[in-house]
């Protein structure tokens, strides 16, 4: 990494903390701290379809230096809006929300998911690629589909829902292009995560005249196999168990492709009415075919971020006992990082949340056992430091920078601790195999910051006229820390 990179994380990660004049630096926190950036309708990024690519380029930068000032160590940007992309794909066409048209490349070209993975990580970020698995159109899209696209390449795997396209999970052809569309990223990307949102069988919708729920239209995938069987609830139960054998093979294939990368879900923050008791609300398991409960229990993903929108008070959806239900049927013990609602904070008086709501909701977060992280919708509230909460967290709540909690059922070897050595006497700290962070903690007096930054290729110098003592320690692909490296070093 170029050295002004580096010198940058470290600037951009810093944060002092005051403690003893001894060499025992303060213990770093373990909370998965990421933002949605959404593409679809151009909601976060970029701004407009069609913009320049040095502007785009200028916008991911700005999003991803906020982020980062903010303490934030992730980002879930999404690349799949609409069975298209925002990066070079060779199995579905460019998306019209990154060029303002369909199959089009970016001008001048360059690949943004690239880019965007080169940028977080620079920053010391995580990137996670948010894919949606079915979506095909989204209901107010006015754009022509370009030729490659699979409303016009692969028409029997789509129906017409609604305003809506969608590629039908009954169809295995269509599960079988997200699957490869999804792994084909994961193989050549060096994404730290893979990231699904609510959307799996569409949400429903109503016919205009007789405003009656209309019922999704896949009779020719369920005739294939049950030709002649009206029962709705075997129908039902064989949607759901299509959406249910996409997830676990998405989380099999990830890992054998590549064991370390991430596999979260972001459902619908219910699990069923009643459950908890004097829930109510939307019921995703009988609309959306989406069997979240066994999925969580059987450690189908590496990361469950329910989307608790509601207000910490709401009496249907109570905010805590949402969350620890979700927590008491983690039978696998995965990290469980809720979705929360920033968008909504400084919205028209009477209607939004005042900017203590999100800072409530993320102490709840902390105070409960089992959870250790959280993701917020969406980054143009971060962006614009609406009510100030950007500049809240980087002051408060994430005043401190903070590692991702480790994985360890991905894999426990512990990187190895970078070597120190003294040149003019300054300690020079070379890096050893396995790690892709370091967290750099120096002491000046009695004060210790604390940085997170990519473990460097070549050896790196801190002036010892900057620090009285610096503790490096390594981080590895899941998250497991390997032993600090320590200067000077501790006496007999």
């Amino acid at each position: 990494m170029p050295k002004p990179i580096l010198l940058a994380c470290l600037l951009l990660a810093m944060s002092p903390h005051r403690a003893g004049a001894d060499d025992v630096p303060p213990p770093i926190p373990r909370e998965f701290r990421a933002a949605w950036v959404a593409t679809v309708e151009n909601i976060d990024w970029p701004s407009k379809p069609g913009l320049p690519a040095g502007v785009q380029q200028d916008e991911a930068r700005a999003i991803l230096d906020r982020l980062a000032k903010s303490h934030f160590n992730a980002v879930v940007l999404q690349v799949r809006p609409a069975a298209d992309a925002l990066y070079d794909s060779k199995l579905e066409p460019w998306s019209y929300y990154l060029t303002g048209a369909q199959g089009k490349a970016p001008e001048p070209y360059y690949d943004p998911l690239k880019f965007w993975v080169d940028e977080a990580h620079a920053r010391g970020l995580q990137l996670h690629a948010w894919f949606n698995p079915f979506r095909a159109r989204q209901g107010k899209a006015k754009y022509e589909p370009a030729a490659s696209h699979v409303s016009k390449a692969h028409p029997e795997r789509v129906r017409q829902y609604g305003d809506l396209l969608w590629m039908d999970p009954g169809e295995p052809s269509a599960r079988e292009q997200t699957l490869g569309v999804v792994l084909d990223v994961v193989r050549r990307y060096d994404v730290d995560g893979v990231h699904l949102d609510d959307y799996f069988y569409p949400y429903p919708v109503a016919d205009k005249e007789t405003k009656a729920e209309v019922d999704f239209p896949d009779d020719a995938s369920w005739d294939r196999e049950h030709a002649g069987n009206p029962d709705r609830a075997a129908r039902a139960d064989w949607r759901r168990e299509n959406m249910s054998r996409m997830i676990r093979s998405l989380y099999e294939e990830i890992k054998e492709a590549k064991p370390h990368v991430l596999f979260g879900i972001s459902p619908f923050g219910i699990p069923r009415p009643g459950k908890p008791e004097g829930v109510k609300g939307f019921d995703q398991y009988a609309k959306l075919y989406a069997d979240t409960e066994t999925w969580l229990k059987s450690g189908w993903i590496d990361y469950w971020s329910p989307q608790l929108y509601w207000k910490i008070d709401s009496p249907g959806q109570p905010f805590r006992p949402l969350l620890e239900y979700w927590i008491s049927i983690n039978d696998k013990a995965r990290h469980v990082w809720p979705g929360i609602s920033i968008g909504r904070v400084g919205a028209e008086a009477g209607k939004g949340y005042p900017l203590d709501e999100p800072l409530n909701q993320i102490k709840i977060i902390r105070e409960t056992d089992g959870s250790d992280g959280v993701i917020m919708f969406s980054m143009k509230t971060l962006q614009r430091d609406r009510q100030g909460l950007a500049t809240a967290l980087a002051e408060g709540l994430f005043r401190e920078p903070a590692l991702i909690p480790p994985s360890p059922w991905l894999g426990d070897e512990a990187p190895k601790a970078p070597t120190v050595a003294v040149e003019g006497g300054d300690p020079v700290f070379a890096p050893a195999p396995g790690a892709v962070q370091w967290a750099v903690q120096s002491r000046k007096g009695d004060a210790w910051t604390t940085r997170i930054v990519p473990a460097p290729s070549s050896p790196m110098r801190l002036p010892r006229a900057e620090a009285d003592a610096v503790v490096v320690t390594p981080v590895g692909r899941t998250g497991v820390a390997g032993p600090p490296a320590v200067h000077p070093a501790p006496g007999p």
